[in-house]
């Protein structure tokens, strides 16, 4: 037995072999390297969240406060605005902050958080809709003219999907779209919270497939188009 141990013996005295030295072509790639500064996810998402906030409040300012809110429910009024602010800052805190000791986005939660955000914002929106004496009406009649809504919640949603994608760009896995369709649900979330603070018009069709479908329309362009820049690696 201690014949057969003393090979092994050795080889472990033994001093490991001297390495073959780098090819010219790798030294090159390793001095073209440089340092790139580690994502802050929480910072990330806090100036994601202070900017389209200011910049959801400008879209109001132009636009107007609703006609009819001194007549709506209070309840109403501030219970649906945290409903839309939760739904903004929720889908996207998944997409832009991983679980503690990860890298990697949620893409679990990501899945669920765009899901629900889409199904129960259409959902609350024809089955809550108080209306005042100067709430408007558009029914089915007219359903098609509250597509200026459907534009406003876009162009309002678009600000935080191009700053959560510029976030993310090289930090995410190849195809990442449910992350970026919580992204885009979340965004969409903010411009339904614009519509229910400007928006008088108060009929189920025009509050639940329109306003609400804006986190639809939101979380399915930014699925179709974030990828495209995530999927770039940082230069």
């Amino acid at each position: 037995m201690s014949d057969e141990l003393e090979p092994l013996a050795a080889l472990a005295g033994a001093r490991p072999p001297v390495p073959p030295p780098l090819s010219s072509a790798l030294e090159t790639e390793l001095g073209r390297l440089h340092t790139v500064a580690p994502r802050r996810p929480r910072r990330q998402l806090a100036t994601l969240v202070g900017i389209s906030l200011a910049y959801g409040a400008c879209v109001l300012a132009v636009l107007r406060m609703r006609i009819d809110m001194g007549e709506l429910p209070l309840g109403f009024v501030v219970g649906a605005a945290v409903a839309w602010l939760l739904g903004f800052a929720v889908p996207c805190t998944i997409a832009l902050v991983p679980r503690a000791g990860a890298m990697m986005p949620r893409r679990r939660w990501a899945v669920a958080s765009a899901a629900i955000a889409s199904v129960a914002f259409v959902a609350l929106g024809l089955a809550i809709h108080p209306s005042g004496a100067h709430s408007g009406y558009y029914g089915w009649p007219r359903f098609v003219h509250g597509h200026a809504c459907l534009e406003i919640g876009l162009a309002t949603a678009f600000v935080p999907v191009l700053i959560g994608a510029m976030f993310l760009r090289g930090a995410l896995p190849v195809g990442s779209r449910w992350i970026a369709a919580a992204l885009g649900a979340g965004s969409g979330c903010l411009g339904g919270l614009v519509l229910h603070m400007h928006c008088p018009i108060a009929d189920p069709q025009h509050v639940g497939l329109i306003h609400g479908g804006v986190v639809v329309a939101a979380a399915l362009l930014a699925a179709a188009m974030v990828p495209r820049a995530t999927d770039r690696p940082l230069r």
